[in-house]
């Protein structure tokens, strides 16, 4: 899915483990980085492939109880990049002292790699290296996620079924899609030839089965993370059951969750929504990371 206005346009109102499931052992080393000081490094490569790169940012007298947060892109699953979430990175920095943030690029879906499970996958390998090195580092293995778009389904899917460990304690998905067995989505593909692009990425032919197992809907559990979900009345992309449904099975579940729909928004907003957007947004990370 496109790239967020509301984070493309943000600096604006700034101005106004391999599925996790096996225990990962850090690595114990004597180089470990000065915690007195920010460090940031930039493109720190996790795989073989150009997009398996992240950018790593760490706090300055961080220590091992220090929690991370993982940004997701949105693009479909078959574009954007990493760049994209650099303006919530720069919010981030600033409202959040002590907190460090991993903001991470992944392969690219197209016709011969589907986005499942190939991108989940990826971000569990975020989270091995994270762990890994989390001596090194001064980070604990305490995580958050937000995602937008299709990273938003990726933040809520990798929380949801990957994490075994349970080590998420928050995730945020902004019109992040939920369902991908979804009848609403037949009108809307049938409405958007971008939206029945993006969906063709997951294979002709589909199962069931496989489009739930890729479903943040059908994956979550009652020992699912604390949740907050963004979405807008006017998203061509993403039809509003996406959103409502998964605030119901949440509500269902007794999973802490926040749901907020803008009635007016499309795939993304500026503006006073945007700065509720925010508002609400870092109020959850604070009780919840």
């Amino acid at each position: 899915m496109k790239v967020f206005k509301f984070l493309s346009l943000n600096l604006l109102v700034l101005i106004t483990f391999l599925g996790c499931s096996e225990k990962i052992e850090p690595i114990a080393t004597t180089n470990i980085l000065d915690t007195t000081q920010v460090y940031e490094e930039f493109d720190v490569v996790y795989g073989d492939d150009e997009n398996q790169t992240f950018d790593l940012y760490l706090p300055a007298n961080r220590t091992l109880d220090t929690k991370v947060i993982i940004l997701v892109h949105g693009g479909g699953w078959s574009g954007g990049d990493k760049t994209e979430m650099d303006a919530l990175k720069t919010l981030l920095i600033e409202d959040f002292a002590d907190v460090a943030i991993a903001n991470i690029n992944y392969r690219l879906a197209d016709s011969n790699n589907k986005p499942y499970p190939m991108q989940t996958n990826d971000i569990s390998t975020v989270v091995r290296y994270l762990k890994t090195n989390e001596i090194k580092l001064s980070i604990s293995d305490q995580l958050g996620f937000i995602g937008t778009s299709a990273g938003g389904h990726l933040s809520l899917l990798w929380a949801y079924s990957f994490d075994t460990l349970q080590k998420t304690n928050m995730v945020c998905s902004i019109v992040g899609p939920t369902n991908l067995t979804d009848p609403n989505y037949v009108t809307a593909a049938e409405e958007s030839d971008e939206l029945a692009t993006y969906l063709n990425l997951f294979g002709d032919n589909l199962t069931d089965e496989y489009l739930q197992e890729a479903s943040p809907l059908y994956q979550v559990t009652a020992n699912a993370p604390a949740t907050q979900l963004f979405y807008g009345g006017n998203d061509p992309l993403i039809p509003i059951s996406q959103g409502a449904d998964l605030n119901e099975k949440l509500s269902k579940l007794n999973v802490t969750h926040e749901y907020t729909l803008y009635p007016e928004a499309g795939h993304g907003w500026t503006g006073l929504e945007f700065l509720d957007t925010w508002t609400k947004m870092k109020a959850f990370i604070n009780t919840n990371l």
